[in-house]
């Protein structure tokens, strides 16, 4: 990947949650290793502290700077909650944002060349435009889930949207192009099973993702190998589409070199000392369980799954956060989590990528995040699926459905049902082979040659063609 011209600087502006700050990290940490850009990474404030990033530590060439969120310390920042966070970013940080780019110039820092900004975010496509810095939308969620987005006014004009009360939830969808007889109602993105179609978070899911055909790029953690025929779709409607991932694959194709220069991403503290655990463990045995950052459960909830998990037999490594419960402490009754903490381990936190690469994990229990799914992906691990929030119903269906490795069960936590889930997970050969050769195909596209390797070769030299801002 050439160096020439002008040394870019690219502002890199993510959602404040977990997900959205993985990937748009390891995008920054793939340009510093692999060219010589001038890198801003933007975080909130809140995220800014909890990340632990402080001005006398920051690297070289990668400069983190931190924006209020509008809301108060003490905010929860739930899912359960995120309007209240779009709301607050629109109105408080929004202007914000726009007198940072345009302070940047008069402070004699290096000109902005572009910004690469959330595309769930479509004001910084306005302030962009209003600046004159061109702006790369980055959509962080799969192909597949923001296409079943982008045809929500189809599905309100065919009437399948809002799902009628009492509607059977197999029902299969026929009016979302190239997914025809594919999807079914409970298959959806979770904001469309709202009974008022003019219900806010409905309304921003499919406003924000309709923006994202004025960006001038719009790049996919995904690779064409995985989601070619809806990445053929989304191009239909976008001037330029680019896959590029999976983005932390991507980077470990790069070979052996320095350790990472984020050593951890998370917002939460990890605990390594599963690693040492795992190693005790005998090859292809242990179920990890780990339901993301941001979902939430019930009481009834954790106990079903945890007796499905025991009574199933197989040693598991699970991640509970402090928050993982709503507005409770994941206590489990005492008979239980004897029994449980006889048969596996319970963290807070684990660094996930190295959890799935280890040779004691032979499944993995997951809300189907995309993070987490294209994570299993590469490391050929298996998933059974329990899909919770926003993308994630899409991204279940897909992986058994469409896939083929793992197995979706979704809207379903019982303890009978989880524990056949696992034991079929994990005695079937059928996901587990797909699962090894659906990790071969991200190798292929991330290695030189490959389709994202390539692609992410065009964006370089996309970022390098652009003017840098004057303002």
């Amino acid at each position: 990947m050439g160096e020439s011209g002008a040394v870019p600087h690219v502002l890199i502006f993510p959602f404040p949650a977990q997900g959205h700050i993985n990937s748009m990290l390891k995008l920054a940490e793939l340009f510093v290793s692999l060219t010589n850009f001038h890198v801003t990474f933007l975080n909130s404030e809140h995220n800014h502290k909890r990340l632990g990033l402080r001005a006398d530590s920051l690297l070289e060439r990668v400069h983190f700077e931190a924006i209020t969120d509008g809301l108060p310390e003490c905010h929860p920042r739930s899912a359960d909650r995120i309007m209240d966070l779009f709301d607050s970013l629109k109105a408080r940080t929004k202007p914000i944002f726009r007198e940072m780019l345009r302070e940047k110039a008069k402070r004699g820092e290096p000109p902005v060349t572009c910004v690469i900004g959330d595309a769930i975010l479509s004001f910084i496509l306005e302030i962009g435009e209003e600046v004159g810095v061109p702006v790369i939308a980055f959509r962080t969620v799969s192909a597949c889930s923001l296409w079943a987005y982008f045809s929500i006014p189809w599905l309100i004009d065919a009437r399948v949207l809002p799902i009628p009360e009492g509607a059977d939830m197999d029902q299969t969808v026929t009016c979302v192009p190239g997914m025809e007889g594919l999807l079914r109602l409970r298959d959806l993105p979770s904001f469309c099973r709202e009974r008022d179609i003019s219900n806010p978070g409905l309304q921003l899911v499919q406003n924000e993702t309709r923006h994202t055909v004025k960006a001038r790029t719009l790049i996919l953690n995904t690779f064409e190998a995985l989601e070619g025929q809806t990445l053929n779709q989304i191009r239909k409607h976008c001037k330029t589409v680019r896959a590029i991932g999976p983005l932390h694959a991507l980077l470990r194709a790069q070979g052996p070199k320095a350790p990472p220069l984020f050593p951890s991403m998370s917002l939460w503290l990890e605990d390594r000392s599963c690693l040492t655990w795992l190693d005790s463990q005998a090859p292809g045995s242990v179920l990890y369980v780990s339901f993301g950052s941001y979902t939430v459960i019930s009481r009834r909830q954790l106990t079903e799954f945890c007796y499905g998990i025991v009574n199933s037999g197989k040693p598991f490594l699970w991640v509970i956060r402090p928050d993982l419960l709503d507005g409770e402490e994941a206590v489990l009754p005492e008979e239980l989590a004897l029994q449980a903490e006889a048969q596996g381990r319970f963290v807070k936190w684990a660094p996930q990528e190295e959890v799935l690469h280890h040779p004691a994990v032979v499944g993995f229990l997951t809300h189907s995040g995309w993070n987490s799914t294209l994570e299993s992906l590469e490391a050929g691990v298996p998933m059974l699926c329990w899909s919770f929030f926003a993308d994630q119903q899409v991204n279940s269906r897909f992986v058994e459905g469409v896939w083929g490795v793992g197995l979706d069960m979704k809207d379903v936590c019982d303890r009978v049902v989880v524990e056949h889930k696992v034991r079929e997970l994990v005695e079937n050969e059928g996901p587990r082979r797909a699962a090894r050769a659906m990790a071969e195909r991200v190798r292929e596209s991330v290695n030189p040659g490959g389709s994202s390797f390539m692609e992410f070769e065009e964006l370089i030299d996309d970022i390098r063609s652009m003017r840098a801002c004057t303002l």
